[in-house]
């Protein structure tokens, strides 16, 4: 039995090998601390919680969704004219996803051909490269620099390619490196999609999730935004709601109307459940964005300043709920310091490698736990001296 060559494309490798030794390890009884996915573990708030309970004991919600309710098209349209100030018309510039994953994994299916350009970052979030791939995409990896603060630096991309690019993806806050973009990056980045007629995706996941008193705001605010791209936004981070599964693609409404269209042959829409629930969410009481945003930061400090104590200088990132620093020097790979983390100190990190050719040397830390696992696992790691 044969699987699609196209599966070819999807990696195990390291994870499958720190996942068993993390099983391994439970079955022993002995302590893992996971700082590898970036599952939040931080609930929704409580109203968010009430209306999607409420929602859930109606028996008349479990039909087919198949469309957005005009009130959650509403409630978007609302929320990004309050928080981003853009205006998006509810009925053809806003599509629901069923979380960005989904939408990141198709939307390519929706614009490009076999054997176009779509240019992504490097490093990169995985599903970047793999819906274009899954599309029969041939991929250019423009590179985050560290000596550029992991901007992209769009006059680097040769001129043969800007021609033969059909589709662009960017993310700023950015993860895996947790870089923000100057205001002057959008600029050009819209510049240049007008220059060689290219579509661009932004993806807007952690524009909450900033600290020491920045801000951030969406690709959509700049002029001529609408006329290249779309931006995607979701309430798993920000909201606490990972596991619901809700995402929302907005921006050019040819472009949304391509992906509503993709996705009427492939799903029924979001559970009117978690329609009421996001509905909630962006439309209700707001202080909890600032409450989930000072925990993230209080669990940066303590990684960051903890292990800068022990010898493994890590600046505090500017945003996300990611670290992205470089391996110790007396490693020669990152998968390799992965391995000994899990291994002799029983934490899980993600090795740089897993996100695209400029990762290595770089590992990425999720604050998914909460502080007292936190300076666990700096006892940990301090305890095992792999450090030194």
């Amino acid at each position: 039995m044969k699987s699609a060559k196209r599966m070819n494309y999807f990696k195990e490798g390291i994870f499958t090998r720190l996942l068993e030794i993390k099983r391994q390890r439970l079955e022993n009884g002995e302590p893992v601390i996971d700082l590898s996915v970036g599952t939040p573990n931080i609930p929704p708030a409580q109203h968010i919680i009430d209306a999607l309970v409420e929602a859930a004991v109606d028996t008349r919600n479990y039909i087919y969704a198949i469309n957005d309710q005009s009130e959650l098209l509403q409630a978007v349209s609302e929320w990004y004219q309050t928080r981003y100030q853009v205006q998006l018309n509810p009925m053809t510039e806003i599509c629901s996803l069923l979380g960005s994953q989904e939408g990141l994994a198709h939307i390519s299916l929706s614009i490009v051909d076999e054997g176009d350009i779509v240019l992504v970052p490097d490093p990169c979030y995985p599903i970047f490269a793999d819906g274009p791939l899954l599309a029969g995409a041939e991929l250019y990896y423009m590179s985050q620099k560290e000596e550029h603060g992991y901007v992209i630096q769009l006059q680097d991309i040769p001129e043969d390619v800007a021609q033969r690019a059909k589709f662009m993806l960017v993310s700023y806050p950015n993860n895996p490196t947790t870089a923000m973009a100057p205001d002057q990056f959008y600029l050009d980045l819209i510049a240049f999609a007008k220059k060689y007629d290219i579509i661009v995706l932004h993806d807007n996941a952690y524009s909450e999730l900033v600290f020491d008193g920045r801000a951030c705001g969406s690709f959509l605010s700049f002029p001529g935004a609408m006329d290249v791209g779309v931006e995607f936004n979701s309430l798993s981070k920000t909201y606490g709601l990972a596991g619901a599964r809700i995402g929302f693609c907005v921006g050019n409404p040819d472009i949304v109307a391509m992906l509503k269209k993709l996705k009427s042959n492939m799903d029924y829409g979001m559970f009117l459940p978690l329609q009421k629930a996001a509905i909630a969410a962006i439309t209700g009481d707001q202080t909890d964005v600032d409450r989930v945003r000072a925990i993230y930061e209080e669990r940066r400090n303590i990684l960051c300043e903890g292990f800068s104590r022990l010898g493994w200088e890590i600046a505090k990132p500017e945003a996300t709920m990611f670290i992205w620093t470089r391996i110790p020097a007396h490693y020669d790979t990152s998968e390799q310091f992965a391995m000994d983390l899990v291994t002799q100190a029983g934490i899980i990190v993600t090795p740089g490698s897993a996100f695209g050719p400029s990762g290595e040397g770089y590992v990425r830390l999720a604050l998914v736990q909460d502080v007292e696992m936190l300076h666990r696992a700096l006892t940990f790691v301090e305890d095992a001296g792999i450090l030194n």
